[in-house]
């Protein structure tokens, strides 16, 4: 492969030719992960039972989270065309999901999605929150996002976390350096207002990612194919 300056000048160590299924995580469905309860029941009886165990916000929290996977995810299929890969519902070590992976020619990017339905959504330090603003400024930590004027979630130091994750797995994979940008994707959101000081995750909602597709220049065709290729053996991960 020609160094010529490409980031990064991947080198991937025994990269199989061939995956048992497995091991392929390239099947894996958006919200994979979160299916298996939701579909062992017909949706009425699901609910009826979730009402009478007093599981209902629980339910209800786990349909939002695989709603917002599954648009996201149907999102980020659609940059196919574009030269981009996906991956879905990674299992890492200590039973954290990696939601999404996409590798493209603007680079490698780990999701984290959220859905709140008609919410206005406040992402970043409580301190830079607009004066007056129904979401903020408060007292509770930085770098967190608001979700109307009293829910506080830690989205952010998720989506940073889950980033380094991957890059830590893809690096021991490729032996070289692979850096992930962590975005933070809000899905279904009223209003999402984003801190000017929040430079480090990117913050999206699902109609912004059709951008990505226009994003290039770091990646060659056959890097991402190279990527892509160590990032779906499940054993990658097992290094996360």
């Amino acid at each position: 492969m020609d160094d010529g300056g490409e980031w990064p000048p991947v080198r991937p160590q025994g990269s199989p030719l061939w995956l048992h299924p497995d091991d392929d995580l390239a099947p894996n469905r958006p919200g994979e992960t979160l299916r298996g309860a939701g579909e062992a029941a017909p949706g009425g009886l699901r609910r009826g039972l979730d009402r009478l165990l007093g599981r209902a916000a629980a339910a209800a929290a786990r349909r939002d989270r695989l709603t917002g996977e599954m648009v996201l995810g149907a999102a980020l299929d659609g940059l196919a065309p574009g030269g981009w890969r996906t991956l879905h519902s990674i299992l890492l070590p200590g039973h954290e999901i990696l939601a999404h992976l996409a590798i493209g020619p603007g680079g490698v990017f780990g999701f984290y999605t959220a859905c709140h339905p008609r919410a206005r959504l406040w992402a970043g330090s409580d301190a830079a929150a607009p004066a007056g603003s129904p979401d903020g400024p408060g007292d509770g930590p930085p770098e967190l996002v608001r979700i109307g004027r009293r829910r506080e979630e830690p989205y952010l130091r998720f989506a940073r976390r889950l980033a380094r994750r991957a890059a830590l797995a893809l690096s021991a994979g490729c032996g070289t350096p692979v850096p992930v940008a962590p975005v933070l994707a809000l899905v279904a959101a009223g209003e999402v207002r984003v801190s000017p000081e929040l430079r480090d995750v990117e913050v999206v909602r699902e109609d912004d990612i059709r951008v990505f597709g226009g994003r290039g220049g770091v990646l060659k065709p056959e890097t991402v194919e190279t990527l892509y290729g160590v990032a779906r053996d499940r054993r990658t991960w097992l290094r996360a």
